[in-house]
Parts: C-alpha cells; structure tokens; sequence
C-alpha cells in the first residue's frame, strides 16, 4: 500500500473550506441566496453607499459580475441604488427586505456554526484564536 502523502495544511483548508462553501450554500438556496449575493449583500450592508467597483475590488469579482449580481438584488427589492442611471456612479445599499434578508441569513449562518462547533470544538477554538491573533498584530 503506498505511504499517504504528507500533511498539507493549505490542501486540508482548501478542502474543507470547499466542503463548508457547498453545505452554505444548500443552506442559503432556501432563502433565495447564493454565497456570492451573501457576500456582496454583506458588503453593501456595511459600506452603505459603495460603489460598483469597489464592491468588486472586495468580492474579487470582476465589475460586470458584480453588476449583474447587484441587478437581481435590487430586481428582487433587497438593493437600492439611487442613483442608477448611465454616465453616474453608484450609490448601493441595502433596503429594510435586504435587512430582513441578511438577518435569517445570519440565523442559518449562526446554526451551521453551532453545529460545526459541536463537531469540532478543538478546530472552532483554534480557528478563534488564530483569528484573534491575526486581528492583533500589526499590518
């Protein structure tokens, strides 16, 4: 039998991370979500009045992604853009059924991490920890 390949932490977290992304994401359909509209109604929730480009720049998206992506959120009432019209820049944010959307969101959000806790206490705490430390220490 051949010997297992050796521990690679970068694999093990692009695997896990791919399995997390696709249980989030059957979590979310439900709520008429897809991780990447998750991410980019978060973003606009906390930058009100963000700009295509820029919402692009921290989705790492490309800006006509992002463009038709905001569309169906505001098709579907959870974005305003304000100033919506050819030749002027944008002006997002997120409506009070955005709102009401990101907060069930955060609930299945909040249950799929209560879960993964229970599974794996020694792995949440060290994934807190680490992030604490990564918050800490200078740029």
């Amino acid at each position: 039998m051949p010997e297992p390949p050796p521990f690679s932490p970068t694999v093990m977290l692009l695997t896990l991370a791919r399995v997390w992304e696709t249980t989030l994401t059957e979590s979310l359909k439900p709520l008429g979500l897809t991780t990447r509209k998750y991410g980019l109604l978060g973003h606009v929730r906390g930058t009100p009045g963000i700009s295509f480009s820029e919402l692009a720049r921290r989705s790492r998206i490309t800006v006509q992604s992002t463009h038709t992506a905001v569309a169906a959120l505001v098709d579907a009432g959870f974005v305003d853009d304000g100033t919506a019209h050819a030749g002027s820049a944008s002006s997002l944010r997120v409506t009070a059924e955005g709102e009401s959307l990101l907060t069930r969101a955060a609930d299945v959000l909040g249950r799929l991490d209560a879960e993964f806790g229970a599974r794996h206490p020694d792995l949440a705490e060290a994934l807190r920890a680490h992030r604490a430390r990564a918050v800490s220490e200078p740029g």
